[in-house]
């Protein structure tokens, strides 16, 4: 295969990577890899994308054959990544990178960061706060709930600096028991009235929402193995949540003798 067309499949693959691991659906990985492979010429090209890997064949005008593994684990949701790498597929359509721009912006996109710390802690509380609030709780409840999720989320960024060797199962655990945990010590402080609808509130920050949506779109579209285990993952999030709740009621309960709610 020729250097050139060696160069493209790289982009491609690079692209998918990118919106793969940034938590984009299977069917945008595998439109983007071959829109771009097509447009800059490698016409005879496939793409076979699971939850964790890229798998990309092509074939050279000179029948060399062009071939490439990719493992891609589980990893955060990042959708400014997934928005700036769809921008970029649309530009190339567009014919305005060449192949070593298209490189160039995609290394970029790669180390994009993310929302500032203190943006995404407020978000939480907010989120939090809201969620409190539709579900039956009162103004104060909300407040409670606001305070619960933006200490909450100040663990969830401690963890993503500090803690990156540690199972999301156990992140997920403590996750559940600090909200908990958080909700009841400002109930106990009289911040709130409803710890019911606090905890609920609380713990909604934590919930894998894009991961379970993007798996019932991967099952909607047939790619079913993808969908399943993207299914499993979250599932796993939400039993760890779940399992951390009832790891702090029932340390409440031996403590103090009584139920917590």
């Amino acid at each position: 295969m020729e250097n050139k067309d060696r160069q493209i499949m790289d982009v491609a693959m690079k692209a998918g990577n990118i919106l793969l691991e940034s938590g984009a659906e299977i069917f945008r990985v595998e439109e983007t890899i071959n829109r771009i492979a097509k447009y800059y010429g490698v016409e005879d090209s496939d793409s076979f994308v699971l939850s964790s890997g890229i798998f990309i064949t092509a074939e050279g005008k000179e029948k060399q054959i062009y071939a490439r593994v990719k493992h891609i684990p589980l990893n955060a949701v990042h959708l400014e990544r997934v928005a700036a790498v769809n921008q970029l597929s649309r530009e190339i359509e567009e014919g305005k990178h060449t192949v070593e721009q298209a490189r160039e912006r995609l290394e970029a996109i790669e180390v994009m960061k993310g929302k500032k710390d203190l943006a995404r802690m407020l978000a939480s509380g907010l989120g939090a706060g809201c969620f409190c609030y539709v579900f039956g709780g009162d103004f104060f409840d909300a407040f409670t709930a606001f305070l619960a999720g933006f200490l909450l989320y100040c663990f969830v960024v401690w963890t993503e600096k500090n803690g990156k060797n540690m199972s999301k199962i156990v992140v997920n655990i403590m996750g559940g028991f600090l909200a908990t945990m958080f909700a009841v010590l400002l109930y106990k402080c009289h911040l709130g009235t409803n710890l019911d609808y606090i905890i609920i509130g609380s713990i909604i920050p934590l919930l894998p929402g894009v991961s379970f949506t993007n798996a019932i779109r991967d099952l909607a579209d047939g790619d079913y193995i993808a969908g399943t285990v993207r299914m499993i993952d979250a599932l796993l999030v939400t039993f760890g949540i779940a399992l951390g709740v009832g790891l702090m009621y029932t340390i409440y309960y031996k403590m103090t003798g009584g139920p917590m709610l």
